[in-house]
Order: C-alpha cells, then sequence, then structure tokens
C-alpha cells in the first residue's frame, strides 16, 4: 500500500487558485490586524482590498501567524480521509511562528506522520516548492525523493527585495539588521534578501534603477550555474512595474520561464507598498 500524502502551506504562498484546485493543497491562515480589528488572509482580506483598508487606517497594520488549533483540525480533517502523512511547507521560521506551530500540531494528532518543512522564504518562491511537492505527489514520488528535492529547489533559490520604504519592516521587527540601514535610508534604494531564514541587506544601492540592474546581474550569474530555470518576479500593489521587468527579463533570458506574482496583505504588511521582488530556483 503506497503513502497517501497530503500537501498544506499556508496563506502566505499567495498560490495561483488553479494550482490549489488542481492538486488539492490544504492551506492554514495568517491574519492581519487593523485599527483593532482581525483580517483573515485570502478569506476576509486579499491584495485586492487590502490597501484602501491601510491607507484609512489610524494605526500600523500587526500580523498574525495561525493558531495551533488550525493545525489540528486540518491534520485531523485530513487523516480522516485517509492520507497517512502531510509535507506542511510553510513561510520562514526567521520571521513567523507557523513553522513552529505545524510541527507541534504534527505531534498532537495521532495517525498520520507530518512533515513541517521550513521554506526559508515566503510568498511564491515558497510556492515554487509548495507546487513542486504538490507535482510530485501526484506522480507518486515517495516521501523522501520529494524532500530531497525541496531541498535542492531552495539551495538552488535567489531572492532579491527592492523595498520603497523600509519603516515598515523596522516598525514590525522583521529586519534584522535594521538600524544600520535606516539612519542613511533617504538616499538608498536597499536590496534585501533571506540570510538563514531572517530578512538582512543584502546591498544598499542609490536608486532603483540601479537596483533592478545588479539583481539582474545576480541572475544572469545563477542562470549560467544552472540555479534559475523559473523566477517569478512579485510585487507590492504596483503590478505595471513588475510587467515592464518582466518583459524585459524574458527578453533578456528566452530560456527561463518568468512569471508575476504578487505581495500579499501578510507579506506587504512587512514590506510596505511598491516593494518588488525577483525570485528564482531550478525546475
Amino acid at each position: 500500500m503506497g503513502e497517501k500524502i497530503a500537501i498544506v502551506t499556508d496563506s502566505t504562498a499567495y498560490l495561483p487558485q488553479a494550482v490549489i484546485d488542481k492538486f488539492e493543497i490544504c492551506s492554514v491562515a495568517l491574519s492581519v490586524t487593523i485599527d483593532g480589528k482581525s483580517y483573515v488572509e485570502n478569506k476576509d482580506i486579499d491584495e485586492s482590498n487590502f490597501y484602501s483598508i491601510v491607507k484609512a487606517a489610524k494605526s500600523f497594520p500587526t500580523t498574525s501567524q495561525p493558531a495551533p488549533g488550525d493545525f489540528v483540525l486540518l491534520y485531523e480533517k485530513l487523516r480522516d480521509k485517509g492520507y497517512d502523512t502531510v509535507i506542511s511547507v510553510h513561510l520562514s521560521s526567521g520571521i513567523s511562528g507557523t513553522y513552529q506551530n505545524a510541527i507541534s500540531a504534527g505531534k498532537t494528532v495521532d495517525g498520520i506522520h507530518v512533515v513541517a518543512y521550513d521554506s526559508e522564504i515566503a510568498c511564491m518562491a515558497m510556492g515554487m516548492l509548495v507546487e513542486k511537492a504538490a507535482e510530485l505527489v501526484a506522480t507518486g514520488t515517495k516521501l523522501d525523493a520529494i524532500l530531497r528535492q525541496l531541498d535542492a529547489m531552495r539551495d538552488a533559490m535567489g531572492a532579491y527585495f527592492i523595498v520603497d520604504d523600509l519603516n515598515h519592516l523596522a516598525r514590525g521587527g522583521r529586519l534584522s539588521n535594521a538600524q544600520a540601514i535606516i539612519g542613511s535610508v533617504l538616499q538608498i534604494k536597499p536590496i534585501l534578501h533571506f540570510e538563514e531564514t531572517k530578512i538582512v541587506l543584502f546591498e544598499k544601492i542609490r536608486t532603483q534603477k540601479k537596483a533592478f540592474r545588479r539583481i539582474e546581474g545576480l541572475l544572469t550569474e545563477a542562470i549560467k550555474n544552472g540555479q534559475a530555470q523559473q523566477a517569478y518576479i512579485v510585487h507590492g500593489n504596483c503590478y505595471e512595474k513588475a510587467e515592464t521587468w518582466r518583459a524585459e527579463l524574458q527578453k533578456a533570458h528566452p530560456d527561463v520561464a518568468f512569471h508575476i506574482s504578487y505581495f500579499g496583505p501578510v507579506i506587504a504588511t512587512h514590506l510596505g507598498e511598491g516593494s518588488l521582488a525577483l525570485v528564482w530556483t531550478i525546475k
């Protein structure tokens, strides 16, 4: 009897609905609290209404991880549906307790083997891992082989963010070396990335145009090393900018598939409007 594996992630993967439906991917939701009211991501709030709600808000929004009970209920439901294994892929343990909650819940639910996986990243960079795991399950790949492939993708991954305003990250406590940057930030477009699960400064750049060029240079290098076979431009409510950049990149690198994704409410709370990222990995 083969393993029956379910794939679980969280709302910060920002996966296309078609992918969720195709592979029956389950998800637990994080939420955003704005002026004392809690909004569940992808249910009460999404990228279409988030920015207008925030603009009208008196206080800075905060985010919270799913309750451990949300995981317990989902894992029990999957067990009762006949699954014996869950691969639960979550946003970086360095910026959220979601992954920890998945581990704890997995230990409390009997009759199903829960493998929590720290994507060490967020948004569609994590989404690519989730989608790959689901594809592998669909083709009957065994658990160990799936985890090896996820590790290989995670190791090959590049993700570089340009934010318009660092104050969001500093205020939300999600920028590890915030103080080093904030002082001189007025003249700077910092490039950020994830390092050992945390968001840190990669480099200080003078203009957004130069920041784009710098990230493109990193992409070119990754392509040469065989580490960038698929890529996403991820944007915080600046689709046109993302589309322009995507078209330029697609023209320069016809062999790589470039797609567009977005920062949903939870991640946008920390990155702010106008943020852009380029993320890539192997297929």
